[in-house]
């Protein structure tokens, strides 16, 4: 033994001598809370779990935001205190009806696939998650506008939705819509626009929003809660979705998460920090999906 233990200590010595410090773990992300401090998956999954309405604010083609998003879904649905509902922005309102027809069984897999105007990511960082709603018989609401009616706002303005028809007023919020041009995203959006598009690329972003909160809002019970998908801008600052959500329904517990990338996720300014409860932070150098 104590010849082991004097070999042990020169091949400690000889590491030192030569300079060599084994690298330390590369973590795939860290959590961050708004203080700066980094905080456990098991805080985050805590917190959604208290929380009536989670906002998943992601990358739309972050590998980890992916994962995590089918992690916490898992995780919220073994919670039987509460029923959870899956709210998604990559579905639009009229697809729900596919949406519903497939997890009754009634559609096939195929038929649904081919109908339902899927992004082009959606096999690797959305099926996972409607295919495990589906298998455990979870609620999944297509909460965002359909996507020509957002097109045709950037084009004619708010006024060209009073010109649809009631049917296709269903599938979007109530009209009129309000919109706050001088929250800080939307002004945000205008100067990275650099005047194309007006003041129409702000009402076309506003219509997305305020039919994503009016969705949530529609299929928020009393015994469930809801995870909702979504690109970060729709939630970050607590502006977007969450201002409208929070317009009409104050008393809502509200959790929003926040994923961004950085060179090295050791070391994060706190200023990114500060639009959302929990920030994901995501090596720069990861694989993404497209």
């Amino acid at each position: 033994m104590a010849n082991i233990l004097k070999m042990a200590a020169a091949l400690f010595l000889l590491i030192l001598l030569s300079g060599f410090i084994p690298d330390a773990d590369k973590p795939a992300y860290l959590i961050y809370n708004k203080n700066g401090n980094v905080v456990s998956y098991q805080s985050l999954k805590v917190q959604s779990t208290g929380s009536d309405l989670v906002f998943f604010g992601e990358l739309h083609n972050n590998t980890i935001a992916h994962w995590l998003q089918i992690e916490l879904l898992q995780d919220l649905a073994s919670d039987t205190t509460r029923s959870t509902v899956v709210g998604m922005e990559m579905f639009e309102a009229d697809q729900q009806l596919l949406i519903d027809e497939y997890f009754a069984g009634l559609i096939s897999q195929s038929s649904f696939e081919n109908e339902a105007r899927l992004w082009n990511n959606y096999s690797t960082d959305y099926k996972p998650v409607l295919e495990f709603a589906k298998e455990n018989d979870l609620k999944l609401i297509a909460t965002n506008i359909p996507r020509r009616y957002a097109s045709a706002v950037y084009g004619g303005g708010l006024e060209v939705l009073d010109e649809l028809s009631a049917e296709a007023k269903q599938w979007m919020m109530p009209l009129p819509v309000e919109v706050d041009t001088d929250l800080p995203g939307y002004q945000n959006m205008l100067e990275m626009a650099q005047g194309h598009g007006g003041m129409n690329i702000v009402y076309a972003q506003a219509v997305k929003d305020a039919t994503m909160a009016h969705f949530i809002l529609k299929n928020l019970e009393e015994k469930s809660r809801i995870l909702h998908l979504n690109g970060s801008y729709h939630s970050n600052d607590y502006e977007g979705i969450v201002w409208y959500v929070k317009r009409d329904r104050p008393e809502i517990r509200v959790l929003t998460i926040n994923t961004i990338v950085e060179d090295n996720i050791n070391s994060v300014n706190q200023d990114r920090l500060q639009s959302a409860d929990l920030t994901i932070v995501v090596p720069s150098t990861m694989t993404t999906t497209y």
